[in-house]
């Protein structure tokens, strides 16, 4: 839900920090947690003095009030209300011996992420690896332009920086300051500059982004060592990683804030229009700002009088993405139409392609409900 700020004044107040299936972990505002777990743990040792010890050694211990298993309230489910992980949400009906509670409202959302489905990012700490894999300029660049496409501040984090030179890490340095993207250098394995990452984290909800093998798990169980993320190996073959990482979970960080692990994948969708393509690069955005192309649906690659040009390093990533948001729109357009001849189909390894449908019926197979009918029809046909 978006809209003008609303008053929480003697409520319950949470953010969620998981989802699985209908249930939803939501971990509760520090005061409120606090006054709530002394209440709880009042009621708790109340029980106990009027019980018998019997029943009393059978009961659990008051769970921490930090965080209440929640579900979300039918109304919600009615009006169509989605609860993503970093929603501020409004519990009610807390149940402070089971630990349980319900989200009655969500309050009004800074920003959104379809993928992930996240809420109130404040920044995007893409991660990628200067070796082992290898940096990919076009990979790096098509991440990029996905996290610029969001809206929400970018923090480019290199890391294995221990297997390069510092002469090599300086003209990557300068390659990226061209860009537009000041890059930070870090060594998880040796533990360079994790403390300098760790200060831009600082009670902010992060999203950690990145293709598989870079080291974003490890970077997460550095930064947070009760994490304790499952970490993956760098395949041979392919000098790919593997996923490691399956859902979105919000953990905690010691010197506050909130990092969010994503699944890695080594090619995001780029499903902006032709048009805002251009704006997504910020080099090619300053020669925008400075003056105006000739013509106003310009597309900034054979056009006369075009002030964007094509003498800057990434102007062949733009062309290979502009070909790629061409054939979404061509998608889209042809989505709507009833009589569509194309579909998506996908290659593998993140990448997708349109191709045309079968148009004879003959490919079809039949259903299994018309053969029994034909064959109902055949005998009495027959006995006829």
């Amino acid at each position: 839900m978006k809209g003008d700020t609303v008053s929480t004044a003697g409520q319950l107040v949470g953010t969620v920090l998981a989802v699985q299936a209908n249930f939803y972990r939501v971990q509760l505002d520090e005061e409120q947690a606090g006054e709530q777990g002394s209440r709880g743990a009042e009621e708790q040792r109340s029980r106990e003095e009027n019980s018998s010890p019997t029943a009393s050694s059978l009961e659990s211990p008051v769970p921490s009030p930090q965080s209440l298993l929640c579900t979300r309230r039918t109304r919600l489910k009615k009006i169509g209300q989605q609860v993503m992980v970093g929603d501020r949400v409004i519990v009610e009906e807390p149940d402070w011996s089971g630990g349980r509670g319900a989200i009655a409202d969500v309050l009004p959302r800074q920003s959104e992420l379809d993928r992930p489905a996240i809420a109130n990012v404040n920044q995007i700490l893409l991660v990628f690896a200067v070796a082992d894999p290898p940096l990919e300029p076009v990979q790096l660049s098509r991440f990029l332009i996905k996290t610029e496409s969001t809206g929400v501040d970018v923090l480019l984090c290199l890391n294995k920086c221990d297997l390069i030179t510092e002469e090599e890490q300086q003209e990557i340095s300068d390659r990226l300051f061209s860009w537009g993207y000041k890059s930070i250098f870090i060594s998880v394995q040796n533990n360079i500059n994790i403390p300098q990452v760790d200060e831009y984290l600082n009670n902010k909800i992060t999203v950690i982004a990145g293709p598989s093998g870079v080291g974003k798990s490890s970077l997460i169980n550095m930064l947070i060592p009760d994490a304790n993320l499952r970490v993956g190996e760098v395949s041979g073959k392919l000098a790919r990683g593997r996923h490691t990482t399956r859902h979105v979970e919000l953990f905690e960080l010691p010197s506050g804030g909130l990092l969010a692990d994503t699944p890695g994948f080594n090619q995001p969708d780029l499903n902006c229009s032709p048009e805002e393509l251009i704006y997504y690069f910020p080099e090619a955005r300053k020669r925008l700002e400075i003056g105006s192309c000739r013509f106003s649906d310009c597309l900034h690659r054979d056009e006369p009088d075009c002030v964007v040009g094509n003498d800057w390093e990434r102007y062949e990533h733009y062309l290979e993405f502009l070909d790629d948001a061409i054939a979404y729109q061509t998608f889209l357009k042809q989505q709507t139409d009833p009589e569509s001849t194309l579909k998506l189909m996908s290659k593998g390894k993140g990448q997708n392609q349109y191709e045309p449908k079968l148009e004879s019926k003959k490919y079809r197979r039949v259903s299994r409900r018309v053969q029994v009918q034909n064959l109902q029809d055949f005998y009495t046909d027959s006995e006829d």
